[in-house]
């Protein structure tokens, strides 16, 4: 069990006295709060953030983060507060004990939302001091140490947490010992049975491989030798989860994961690493397309390093990662290896550090963009998730900058990471020069054009291809505030038609009424009802009866007086999402429209004389008159059935015509042969009934067409 004087020996080495002396005092004062409290395995409740403490002291962590691991629970599980620890400790460490602290005296419908405000929460105090995650991690990688004396069922809670959110987070801040282990804990804890399997397999098959890694390692060591080169060569060791990983995501046997024989070489100077590259290209064939150079560009977290493949003797195929002693240190410690957490410079650290610690702090940055835009703490760790990959693709901007995004990212991702006013106005990409889809996912090295222009707005449908989670929230947040800004818009409208009926407008309406009418609808402003009649969640009519003048000679109350009397409402076209026209009659302008009050998707359009709004045509709660605007410029879908004598090329004929008057045919199918005989539907876009007509009649005059219809 660690205690307080072998952790103080420890921090010799890096630490004051003043300050070691600090931590102690930290240790004292948890240990007095904490007093009579014990963990599940019976310990001493103190021995945890002890622990915790530990492992950062193992990251050579400053001392102001020890102090907070050592009072992390305070907060949470005693009588102590926030102000306590300020005025002991300081207002820095107090903010991160706050950061860490989890938010138990708040209730929650699930234990998942609970977790997502945690993690927001947290993030919000990481943007501040990012220490606040490093202390996290120490305290959730000590417990998942003690996971074994927790109930199975939170064991597997808590493992799934960790490999979904902790173990990723480690990841992206470059501190792949802490990952690692974090990875193999849970993995062991979820997936108690594949982690024996695995754990065994890779026992045995060590024992096997033993003298062909030697005589590898003396091979590659030999080379170096000779081409006077410095270099610590030694095998690297896949862990238990990696392995597993492997074996899923790319369909593998274990055998077939454990063919790969991997290698490290860590050299003094950058320039070695090159040189050491061409020792081991010559000394063994490099595999085509399976070099990576993360020196030159570093991945997200700061990790840099040299990665290649190469044929070895036997069929033996070997990885070998070439890096400086820094880097390895990056590697390992990512982070946790910058000295002053709290200046963006980093002054006082070396360069790959100090290019770790600022990737970091711009993650961070993102995170914080994402929460103000975010709905709500579940969405806005469903955005984290989708941003924690592991793999990345590095593309050019025109002027040549490289761009670092989650692997399967697409052009859409591209523009929002430039910048959020990008992504949103963007219509179309060209990558290397040519047009491609915005949905095409982008590889490494490509050179990516975003073509704007000041009109254009997300699309609902990208939500279906994009990957990184600042895309995915600015894509909702735009989508939510035009929704809202368009049914408050088309509310407004509605409900000036109805007040028209008592000879009022929205202008005239007694604010004690209006008043009355949100108390009891629960909704905080006009524009939360003018949004919930847009929406067709409440009924203008309703409430415009509600909000009528008391004058007794207004309006008849009468339904079929109002409806006689009532003037039709213009369609501008530019409704946008809360207004839809009908699939079943597909209405254009010049018929004649009625538009149905549908909850939640607004003013649905259809013809007067359609089927299925006939037994609403008359219900002033459903329905509305409509009238199409003289400044339409919109096309709308229409649907033909053409009766033609099938031949050779009839379907390109009928698509040639139709484009000939202007019409874009969307769809086109032949079914119901009868002989010489044949049915072909047509979907073509028209811009309204004049135009509808002059295509019928086009078609109408080719020799091959005996009928055609609207449908």
């Amino acid at each position: 069990m660690p205690t307080i004087d072998a952790l103080s020996q420890r921090l010799n080495d890096y630490l004051d006295p003043q300050q070691i002396q600090q931590v102690r005092r930290s240790y004292f004062y948890a240990e007095q709060a904490h007093d009579g409290q014990k963990r599940k395995s019976g310990e001493p409740y103190v021995t945890h953030p002890l622990a915790a403490a530990n492992v950062l002291a193992e990251l050579r962590m400053d001392h102001q983060s020890l102090m907070a691991a050592m009072l992390h629970d305070v907060i949470e599980d005693t009588d102590i507060n926030y102000d306590g620890i300020e005025s002991q400790f300081g207002k820095a460490v107090a903010d991160i004990v706050d950061g860490v602290s989890k938010l138990t005296h708040l209730e929650f419908e699930t234990k998942a939302e609970a977790q997502a405000s945690n993690f927001q929460k947290m993030v919000l105090a990481m943007a501040e001091d990012i220490r606040v995650i490093l202390v996290k991690l120490a305290d959730r990688l000590h417990n998942m140490r003690t996971l074994g004396a927790m109930p199975p069922h939170k064991q597997r809670r808590i493992a799934r947490e960790t490999l979904d959110i902790y173990a990723p987070i480690a990841a992206r801040l470059g501190m792949r010992d802490v990952q690692v282990e974090l990875e193999d804990l849970a993995f062991q804890a979820h997936f108690p049975m594949r982690s024996k399997h695995i754990r065994r397999a890779v026992v045995q098959a060590r024992g096997q491989r033993k003298d062909v890694i030697s005589s590898i390692q003396e091979t590659i060591e030999k080379r170096l030798e000779k081409e006077g080169l410095s270099g610590r060569v030694s095998g690297r060791e896949k862990h238990l989860y990696s392995i597993y990983s492997k074996m899923k995501a790319q369909r593998k046997s274990f055998s077939e994961i454990m063919d790969v024989f991997a290698f490290r070489v860590v050299t003094d100077s950058v320039d070695d690493c090159y040189r050491t590259l061409g020792a081991v290209h010559n000394l063994y064939k490099p595999v085509y397309g399976r070099f990576k150079d993360y020196i030159a560009i570093p991945k997200a977290n700061g990790y840099q390093s040299l990665h290649t493949d190469l044929f070895g003797a036997r069929d033996i195929t070997i990885e070998v990662q070439i890096r400086t002693e820094e880097m390895d240190s990056v590697a390992s410690q990512g982070i946790a290896g910058h000295g002053d957490y709290k200046n963006d410079d980093g002054s006082d650290s070396s360069e790959s550090v100090s290019g770790s610690y600022k990737r970091a702090r711009k993650w961070v940055q993102g995170l914080l963009e994402m929460h103000q835009r975010a709905g709500n703490s579940m969405e806005f760790i469903d955005s984290v998730k989708t941003d924690l990959f592991p793999d990345e693709v590095y593309v050019f901007t025109p002027l040549g900058k490289i761009m670092e995004l989650p692997s399967g990212a697409t052009a859409v991702d591209f523009a929002y990471a430039v910048h959020t006013d990008v992504g949103n106005s963007c219509v179309s990409c060209r990558i290397n020069r040519r047009l491609a889809p915005l949905s095409q996912p982008l590889e490494n090295g490509q050179t990516v054009e975003v073509i704007t222009t000041p009109s254009a707005q997300p699309n609902m449908a990208w939500l279906n291809f994009v990957v990184t989670g600042k895309a995915r929230t600015a894509i909702r947040h735009y989508l939510k505030n035009q929704q809202r800004h368009e049914s408050v818009e088309l509310g407004q409208r509605l409900l000036n038609q109805f007040l028209a009926n008592y000879g009022a407008a929205l202008n005239d309406i007694d604010p004690f009424k209006l008043r009355e009418l949100l108390l009891e609808a629960e909704l905080d402003s006009l524009d939360d009802l003018l949004e919930d009649i847009g929406l067709g969640n409440r009924m203008a009519y309703v409430v415009a009866r509600r909000l009528r003048p008391e004058a007794p000679q207004a309006v008849s109350d009468d339904v079929s007086d109002r409806t006689r009397r009532q003037k039709p409402m213009s369609i501008k076209g530019t409704e946008g999402m809360v207004l839809q026209y009908a699939k079943c009659c597909l209405p254009i302008p010049g018929d004649k429209i009625i538009g149905h009050i549908s909850t939640g998707r607004g003013l649905v359009i259809h013809q007067t004389d359609c089927r299925n709004i006939g037994y609403l045509r008359d219900d002033p709660e459903k329905c509305i008159y409509l009238e199409w605007s003289d400044t339409l410029e919109e096309e709308f879908s229409v649907n033909l059935k053409t009766e033609v004598e099938s031949h050779r090329g009839i379907i390109a004929e009928l698509a040639t015509t139709a484009s000939s008057v202007g019409a874009d045919v969307v769809a086109i199918d032949m079914s119901d042969h009868e002989g010489q005989l044949a049915n072909v539907h047509m979907e073509v876009t028209v811009t309204d009934r004049i135009h509808l007509a002059r295509v019928m009649k086009k078609l109408r005059n080719l020799k091959s067409v005996n009928r055609i219809t609207r449908e």
